[in-house]
């Protein structure tokens, strides 16, 4: 009887070992089915940021070319007259403005600049006696941005290095005037 004993003992062992392999088969399968997931996930998520970011240049690239256009045609030009400047030429010249503050925004969001790029390349627009006319006669346009949007805190980068800039008053170092963002 005791041999029966012991065989029963070695087939209950070997069965469960089978089962913990046969387990642990299972969770090596889960495992790598979860990781394929993430990785599906992730590359989908890439996908749509890239997409993204084929739109925004796109989108860029049409915007860019009716500014040109209208820089060229002051007839075009009559059409983005919201705002009130003494002549064409000024009209013209906030235009390119626009064209110039839209090209740095865009740098920055779609990565070719970081945000303390964008700020230093800021720092050159608000130097404009011109830009700063553009700025301040378009401030109604930007009345309605909400303040955490990426464009009302860039814009209050834009607010900021100005101030900054006028508190500098007539230095010779004005690349280092106004604080970089910490973000």
């Amino acid at each position: 009887m005791a041999t029966q004993r012991f065989g029963t003992q070695s087939l209950g062992f070997a069965a469960a070992a089978g089962f913990a392999f046969a387990a642990g088969a299972l969770a090596g399968v889960a495992s790598r089915q979860r990781r394929y997931e993430d990785l599906h996930r992730q590359l989908l998520e890439e996908r749509r940021a890239e997409s993204r970011r084929a739109g925004l240049v796109d989108y860029q690239r049409l915007q860019l070319g009716l500014l040109d256009r209208a820089i060229d045609d002051p007839e075009l030009a009559a059409v983005l007259r919201t705002i009130e400047t003494e002549s064409a030429t000024r009209l013209r010249q906030h235009l390119f403005a626009n064209a110039l503050y839209s090209n740095a925004l865009f740098g920055y969001r779609i990565g070719v600049a970081t945000q303390a790029e964008l700020h230093g390349h800021l720092r050159v627009l608000c130097r404009s006696a011109l830009f700063r006319k553009y700025r301040e006669s378009t401030r109604p346009h930007r009345a309605s941005l909400r303040d955490d949007s990426e464009e009302g805190r860039i814009g209050q980068m834009v607010d900021a290095l100005i101030q900054d800039l006028d508190d500098a008053g007539d230095t010779e170092e004005w690349w280092v005037v106004g604080e970089p963002p910490t973000r």
